[in-house]
């Protein structure tokens, strides 16, 4: 199974959602990346709060890499598409090949870089995160 979380810029909340998929899934075989569907090279730093809910290592690799920007591969390669953004509309993945995909998170993003929105988005990201992987685990 491939899972692809998408945002607005992939700076973010889908990379989040990506790390802490990594760090909660146990099933290798399921593969997981991130995209965004503007490619930017400005990266993203959320503050030590929002950094203490992941693992350091695994969130220090994830913010200097730099944007993944979706294409039609990945789309077309992913069983299940999760837009982990309130600012992406769902319509723009509204294909016969992959609109049934699709899963709406809607989580808000945190421009002003205020560190206790950017907390709260980590949490709901990692809530939704957890139920996922269990969800999974009991398809096997």
């Amino acid at each position: 199974m491939n899972i692809l979380f998408v945002c607005k810029y992939n700076r973010f909340r889908s990379k989040v959602a990506e790390v802490l998929f990594k760090r909660f899934n146990k099933n290798k075989n399921i593969n997981v990346v991130s995209a965004g569907i503007i490619k930017v090279d400005k990266p993203f730093s959320p503050g030590e709060k929002a950094k203490n809910k992941i693992l350091k290592k695994d969130y220090d690799i994830l913010m200097i890499a730099s944007s993944r920007g979706v294409r039609a591969r990945l789309l077309e390669k992913a069983d299940k598409i999760i837009i982990v953004a309130n600012d992406v509309p769902k319509i723009i993945f509204d294909h016969k090949n992959w609109k049934d995909k699709i899963e709406l998170w809607s989580v808000t993003d945190e421009h002003a870089a205020n560190e206790r929105n950017i907390n709260n988005s980590v949490t709901i990201i990692m809530r939704k995160v957890k139920d996922l992987v269990k969800k999974l685990e009991k398809v096997k």
